[in-house]
């Protein structure tokens, strides 16, 4: 068994297909079978289910598959490790980001990234801040924006806020409130709303404030990509309660919508968290370009 055979095999288990899986290793698909087909006779089990049509992991494929990405994890980091020894940063460095993050350019501050470390791979994703704090306790995730209700703190991961924010109203420039100086949580509750879905940590910062203000509202809408929230507001369907931040610079490149601020509405704190275990050599180097100090 060698690292490529794992390799192989983990590129089959994510696409569910030789040929796509050949294609991303580089190969021809008859090697990699035959690797594959060589690897299921050293282990005496059938990894994978194949028909003319689908490919499925077996129980002892997805068992090897979760040993064989810790195993391609720790190569990696070795690679990793002994490049930064002599002084060059590379590997692979996954980042999580929220759909609302505003207290840093994510875009730029990449850029600035790749121009320090050209040899690293970044892979982005977006989630939930409680799914991503989640990810980098396991270690899909090395660094992540998350954004949490204030008082809320992502656990087992280390964190520094990097800003507290207000959140504001947003209606169609139509709307009785557009123009209005500012709005209480009551003079707003029997609106009908849009907002993210229920459970996660951004619907949560609206729910707690009406709640704390002994209130119920009607969430009409849930939808989980910004852009659909707005294009409701737009139509008149719904208004929301939005981080002021994030929602500032949309409202400005959209006449149809307006900002209200909210005097008793939710408050957020947006984070960068990290792995408080033995963050990577990539993890480092972006600590140290948004000026942030790793605890030893």
């Amino acid at each position: 068994m060698d690292l490529q055979q794992m390799r192989y095999v983990v590129a089959v288990a994510e696409t569910r297909n030789f040929t796509r899986a050949a294609e991303l290793c580089s190969v021809v698909q008859s090697s990699l079978s035959h690797r594959i087909a060589g690897l299921e006779r050293e282990l005496g089990v059938k990894l994978f289910s194949r028909s003319s049509r689908r490919v499925e992991l077996t129980s002892a494929g997805a068992a090897f598959v979760a040993g064989a990405r810790e195993s391609l994890a720790a190569a990696d980091r070795a690679v990793a490790d002994a490049a930064a020894a002599t002084g060059v940063v590379r590997g692979r460095l996954a980042v999580g980001v929220i759909v609302t993050a505003a207290a840093v350019d994510v875009p730029e501050l990449l850029q600035r990234y790749r121009a320090r470390y050209p040899d690293v791979r970044v892979f982005l994703r977006s989630g939930r801040s409680d799914e991503m704090a989640a990810a980098i306790r396991s270690g899909d995730l090395d660094i992540a924006f998350l954004g949490l209700p204030e008082g809320e703190r992502p656990s087992g991961v280390e964190t520094i806020a990097l800003d507290h924010d207000r959140h504001a109203l947003v209606v169609p420039t139509g709307h009785r409130l557009a123009g209005a100086p500012r709005v209480t949580l009551r003079e707003i509750a029997e609106e009908t709303f849009v907002d993210f879905v229920a459970g996660t940590p951004a619907r949560a910062q609206s729910d707690q404030a009406f709640t704390d203000a002994g209130l119920v509202r009607d969430v009409a809408y849930e939808v989980g990509v910004v852009e659909l929230m707005t294009r409701l507001i737009v139509r008149g369907l719904g208004i929301a309660l939005m981080p002021s931040a994030f929602v500032r610079p949309l409202a400005a490149g959209d006449p149809d919508l307006a900002l209200v601020p909210v005097v008793d509405g939710p408050r957020r704190v947006e984070y960068l968290a990290w792995s408080r275990f033995n963050p990577s050599p990539a993890t480092q180097a972006m600590l140290g370009v948004l000026g942030v100090r790793s605890p030893e």
